[in-house]
């Protein structure tokens, strides 16, 4: 039956992502008893847990695919867990966001280029400045060159604004380091890092999780920061983890849509850690700026944007730019496939599918389209009703009034009947499920898109 095993990993192979499949999948050893059931060996007790959270039904799909139905899958560890070596001189533990991994393979001195600065896609070079963003462009800068007064940043901004961006370039240019020092960079989302941490408890792993980051990492950049919140056990450990690493002078970077103190559900510790850096804003781009982005993502997609056009999208898009980039992809796709230059007209058709409107909704105007999309009154979405229709309502609002108004997080509570960090809370559901890319996620997106502007 090993040749079922194959047909099976050749399906996940094509269907994962490179770095999840490598780490998680190609590790297992597998027996096929009969045509229902599979057995997987796993290397240790840390990945057989993994798999069995994560991956069970990933696996069960592909094998259904090849057995003609969906089989039992049982799995186990083989052998006791093997401590990592630190990486020798000229050498880079990298580990990425979406990839899940305890730790990376460590290339050598000759492979990194492609193995370790390759996994980070953005560049400081691609990162357009301006009045909104220049303070957190140079903050990110000098961290990585040791021009910043310090060794720990924060920035925050609403999605869409550049975070990533810089985080990621941020992480391109240490791990670029290589070639001179020893320079181990870890770059995850704070989800990640309680996922993991989480399994490392059931696995009975957590000691060899703390030293995988206290001692074997020089740089943590640690995304979406307010995913910690009301998480206690998460957050002590990851307190411990701070004071360990600042103790040893290591480089530490966050993010979050949201300032430290706007975060009510963390420890007072650790929410005086993330004050204790470099504290970086990133606001809304101005016109000049989103034109000089439009005219660098027109050159990345290799075609030739008139002036008039440039000045119609940067006027229509003041917000997240990847609304922006999305808009410039399209018009770039449609004038290929009618082989022809883009003009006003294109431009006036393209923006029709995201009915951007100007200037953007004010909270009356929110509310009601929020009442109009679920079918619920002002009365209900203000309610003490937990129904999760009236919820999802309250978290797209809040969500909405964070995006298009100036009103405080505290304002937007009181208008809903809710304390500030009950908003914080929905803002931060409503982007997981975004991010996670769910069916539920997937018509949020729909609905926070038709009203954005």
């Amino acid at each position: 039956m090993e040749n079922t095993w194959n047909q099976i990993t050749d399906i996940l192979s094509k269907s994962m992502a490179p770095g999840l499949y490598n780490l998680w999948i190609k590790p297992l050893a597998a027996t096929v008893p009969d045509g229902k059931t599979i057995d997987l060996k796993a290397p240790n007790d840390f990945v057989a847990a993994w798999v069995r959270e994560r991956l069970l039904d990933v696996v069960a799909e592909a094998a259904a695919t090849v057995m003609n139905g969906r089989p039992r899958i049982r799995v186990a560890a083989e052998g006791p867990v093997r401590p990592q070596p630190h990486p020798r001189q000229g050498e880079t533990a990298c580990v990425r966001a979406g990839e899940r991994a305890l730790e990376l393979p460590l290339p050598g001195q000759s492979e990194f280029t492609a193995a370790a600065a390759a996994n980070f896609r953005f560049r400081f070079d691609d990162f357009v400045v301006g009045p909104s963003n220049e303070l957190a462009y140079a903050a990110s800068k000098g961290i990585c060159e040791q021009k910043l007064a310090t060794d720990q940043l924060f920035i925050s901004s609403e999605p869409g604004l550049g975070k990533t961006h810089l985080m990621q370039a941020m992480g391109r240019r240490f791990a670029g380091c290589c070639n001179r020092s020893r320079v181990r960079v870890m770059y995850l989302t704070a989800e990640e890092f309680s996922n993991r941490l989480v399994m490392a408890i059931k696995a009975r792993e957590v000691e060899r999780f703390k030293a995988s980051i206290r001692e074997h990492v020089d740089v943590l950049l640690l995304e979406d920061i307010h995913f910690f919140k009301d998480k206690p056990r998460i957050q002590d450990e990851l307190l411990n983890t701070l004071k360990v690493m600042r103790g040893r002078g290591c480089k530490l970077v966050f993010t979050s849509s949201f300032l430290p103190k706007e975060l009510s559900g963390l420890d007072n510790q650790l929410q005086s850690r993330f004050c204790s850096g470099f504290l970086a804003i990133i606001d809304k781009p101005d016109v000049k700026t989103r034109k000089r982005i439009l005219e660098r993502k027109a050159a990345v997609h290799q075609v030739l944007l008139p002036e008039n056009v440039a000045e119609l999208l940067a006027e229509r898009f003041n917000a997240d730019i990847r609304l922006l980039e999305s808009c410039i992809q399209n018009l770039a796709l449609k004038a290929r496939l009618l082989n022809s230059s883009i003009t006003m007209d294109m431009a006036r058709q393209v923006l029709c599918n995201y009915k951007l409107e100007q200037p953007g909704p004010g909270l009356e105007e929110i509310v009601d389209y929020i009442c109009d999309v679920y079918g619920i009154t002002d009365e209900q979405l203000a309610s003490k009703s937990r129904k999760r229709q009236l919820v999802m309502a309250r978290n797209t609002a809040f969500f909405l009034a964070r995006k298009h108004t100036d009103m405080s997080l505290a304002d937007i509570g009181r208008r809903f009947n809710r304390r500030h960090s009950t908003v914080v809370k929905g803002i931060t559901s409503l982007e997981r499920e975004i991010n996670l890319r769910t069916p539920r996620g997937r018509e949020l997106k729909k609905i926070l898109a038709r009203i954005s502007s």
